[in-house]
């Protein structure tokens, strides 16, 4: 997995899951781009570890939010004409807004939906279209977008957040046949639970034992063990499996 030269954009890189793909792709040569949506701290820190860790030169933070069409235009285009490139796409970014049916009056349910497709869904297409354009011209490159293990098992508190990844998985599917022939190939990675500061109250508290038992290793997922997948599917040599979903959920949820 040699990434020398090559640029990669990881949007919500600056913390969790988005940051272990990112240092991954800096350490095997890759000039990273993380984009982050507001937390300006966790960006500056990300950067720098990225300088100081990684192998590749030259990376950068851009302030944008995936909801927002326009900004991700600017994004995409500040990539390109910064690093004259770009390579490997990852849509990391998400939100998951709890919104239990029973208990959530239609004003807030709506609410809910609404900004739930917009960031993790809608948003991550506009990346993908915009990139996809600048893949077309320059002869292809990888999309690989996070889902997750509720896009499958369901998620009765977040349903749109399930909802939004099932159709992810559906767009990379799409994308992976459409952008086959101009040498762009997609993937999806679907996580179950992973150890970050996101899931860091509910693995540390009442439920976490429950949570952890869920897998026969009785724990969840590290960061890295994400960003693996996630560097495999941009690599040299898994161009035949565009199209495909991997499931990091160690046995937490099997499918066929």
């Amino acid at each position: 997995m040699d990434f020398t030269n090559r640029t990669v954009l990881v949007t919500g890189g600056t913390r969790g899951i988005g940051r272990a793909i990112a240092l991954s792709f800096a350490k095997k040569g890759a000039r990273v781009a993380v984009l982050f949506r507001s937390d300006q701290l966790s960006a500056d820190k990300t950067l720098a570890e990225l300088e100081g860790e990684g192998e590749g030169e030259g990376h950068i933070a851009i302030k944008a939010d995936v909801a927002d069409p326009d900004q991700v235009e600017m994004a995409v285009n500040d990539v390109v004409q910064r690093f004259g490139s770009l390579d490997v796409v990852v849509n990391n970014a998400g939100i998951g807004i709890y919104h239990p049916l029973p208990t959530t009056n239609y004003e807030d349910w709506q609410q809910a939906w609404r900004q739930t497709i917009d960031a993790n869904l809608i948003g991550p297409a506009n990346i993908c279209f915009c990139a996809a354009k600048h893949m077309i011209d320059s002869g292809g490159g990888r999309i690989v977008n996070i889902t997750s293990r509720g896009a499958f098992r369901g998620e009765p508190t977040k349903a749109a957040y399930g909802a939004s990844k099932a159709g992810l998985n559906s767009l990379s599917q799409s994308l992976a046949v459409a952008l086959a022939e101009y040498k762009i190939f997609v993937g999806a990675v679907a996580p179950g639970f992973v150890n970050t500061e996101l899931t860091a109250d509910r693995l540390n508290g009442p439920e976490g034992v429950e949570i952890k038992a869920q897998s026969p290793f009785n724990r969840v997922a590290e960061p890295e063990e994400v960003a693996h997948a996630v560097l495999f599917l941009a690599s040299a040599g898994a161009e035949f499996s565009t199209g495909t979903i991997i499931d990091v959920n160690g046995a937490s949820y099997l499918r066929s």
